[in-house]
C-alpha cells in the first residue's frame, strides 16, 4: 500500500478537470430537497447513534478524457453528451456545489462512478482512458477523503488487461470498487472469457458494481412513450446480467465475488420464485445450479434505487437487510431523498437501518467510521 500512501501525498489535492453529470443536475437536486434544510449538514442518527452514511451509486463525467479520443467516435459521442444537459454537471472547481447537496441529503460519502464509454476502443487507447480517469478519480478522492471514494474503470472488453486494471486499482490509488457494464459488446459477463477479471475480482475483495446503460436488443419495443430504454431496459439489463452469473454457475466458481447490481438488482430479486420454480417445470432448459436461484441472491449487494417503502421493504425481506447499500443515481433525481426513504419503511429494526445507510458498504469500500 505504500504506493498508494505516495501517490496521494503527491497529489497535493488537486482534482481540476471532473464534471459530475446527470440529469436534472444539481438545481433540480436541490429544488427537491428543499425540505430537508438547505445550506445545513444533515447528520443522520439511528437510536441516538450518528451514522456515516455512504452513498454507493453516483456518476460523474472527466471532460479533459476528450483530448485522448477527439479523433474516435467516442468523442463525438461525450461532446453530445456534455453539451446537453449533462454539461450542467459540477466541475471539480465548483465541488461545494456539490457537497452541498450531498449534505442537504444526509450523504457523508460518494462512491463516484463513469458509465462505460470506452468498451469499443482497440487496447493501447483503453488503456490510456482508463489510467487517465482513475488518476483522476484518485486525485478527487485524495482532495476530499472524508466525502469521496473513486470507483476504478477498466477496460473490460480486454479481460486480462482489466484485472490488471483491478489490481493497480487497489494496491496503487486504493480503489476497492469498480463499475461495469451488464454486457460487453454483445458478451455476458458470465462468458469465460471473463473468468481471469472475476478471478483478480475475488482475489483483492473488489466490489464490482454492475450498471446498466439500457437493453439494446428491446430497443425496437422500447419506441414510444414513456422513455420505456431507461425505465424498463436498464432495470431488465441487470437482471439478465445478474441471472446469467447464477445459471452460468459464475457465482459457484467465485463464490468470493462481491457484486452489487444497480437499481436494487432490476426484476430479480422480485421474480426469483419464477426463475427457481423453472426447475421443476422445464427442467430441460432450467438444468440445476449448486443451490436454488434464490439461495445466491444473498451473495449479491443491491442499492436502495426501488422507489417506495413497499418496495424497499420487499428487496429486505428477500435479500436481507446487510445486503442492500443506499443509492441515488446522483445526480439524476431518481432518489433525491434517500435517507428519508430508508426510514419510511415501517418495522425495520435500527440495526438494518444502520447496515443499509452506510455500515455495509462502509466495510465494502474500506471507509472508517
Amino acid at each position: 500500500m505504500s504506493d498508494r500512501r505516495e501517490f496521494l501525498k503527491d497529489l497535493g489535492g488537486a482534482a481540476a478537470g471532473i464534471v459530475f453529470a446527470g440529469c436534472g443536475w444539481v438545481d433540480a437536486a436541490r429544488a427537491a430537497l428543499q425540505s430537508a434544510g438547505a445550506g445545513q449538514r444533515r447528520e443522520v442518527i439511528v437510536a441516538g447513534r450518528r451514522v456515516k452514511t455512504v452513498d454507493l451509486h453516483c456518476h460523474c463525467h472527466i471532460p479533459a478524457v476528450l483530448d485522448l479520443v477527439k479523433d474516435h467516435p467516442m468523442g463525438q459521442q461525450i461532446r453530445t453528451q456534455l453539451n446537453g444537459p449533462v454539461g450542467k454537471g459540477i466541475n471539480i472547481t465548483n465541488v461545494q456545489d456539490r457537497l452541498r447537496v450531498m449534505d442537504e441529503q444526509g450523504v457523508d460519502v460518494q462512491a463516484v462512478s463513469i458509465n462505460p464509454f470506452w468498451y469499443s476502443a482497440e487496447r493501447d487507447l483503453a488503456s490510456q482512458i482508463v489510467k487517465f480517469q482513475n488518476e483522476k478519480l484518485a486525485e478527487l478522492s485524495a482532495a476530499h477523503p472524508d466525502r469521496f471514494v473513486g470507483m476504478a474503470t477498466v477496460a473490460l472488453q480486454y479481460p486480462d488487461l482489466a484485472a490488471e486494471q483491478l489490481e493497480e486499482a487497489r494496491k496503487k490509488y486504493g480503489m476497492r470498487s469498480s463499475l461495469v457494464m451488464g454486457t460487453v459488446d454483445g458478451a455476458e459477463l458470465s462468458d469465460p472469457k471473463f473468468h481471469p477479471f472475476w478471478a483478480k475480482a475475488e482475489e483483492l475483495g473488489t466490489l464490482i458494481f454492475i450498471h446498466p446503460q439500457s437493453f439494446p436488443e428491446g430497443q425496437r419495443r422500447f419506441q414510444g412513450n414513456g422513455n420505456l430504454g431507461n425505465t424498463i431496459g436498464n432495470p431488465l439489463e441487470t437482471t439478465v446480467a445478474l441471472t446469467h452469473l447464477i445459471e452460468e454457475g459464475t457465482l459457484d466458481r467465485f463464490p468470493g465475488l462481491k457484486i452489487c447490481g444497480a437499481h436494487g438488482g432490476g426484476f430479480l430479486p422480485a421474480n426469483i420464485g419464477r426463475t427457481d420454480r423453472c426447475m421443476d417445470v422445464f427442467p430441460d432448459n432450467c438444468k440445476p445450479v449448486k443451490k436454488l436461484p434464490s439461495e445466491y441472491l444473498k451473495q449479491l449487494y443491491y442499492d436502495t434505487i426501488v422507489f417506495s417503502a413497499e418496495g424497499l421493504r420487499h428487496l429486505v425481506a428477500q435479500v436481507g437487510a446487510r445486503q442492500v447499500v443506499l443509492g441515488t443515481d446522483f445526480p439524476y433525481p431518481w432518489n433525491p431523498h434517500p435517507v428519508d426513504h430508508v426510514f419510511s419503511v415501517p418495522g425495520m429494526s435500527d440495526a438494518d437501518r444502520r447496515a443499509i445507510l452506510g455500515e455495509t458498504a462502509a466495510r465494502l469500500l474500506g471507509i472508517g467510521s
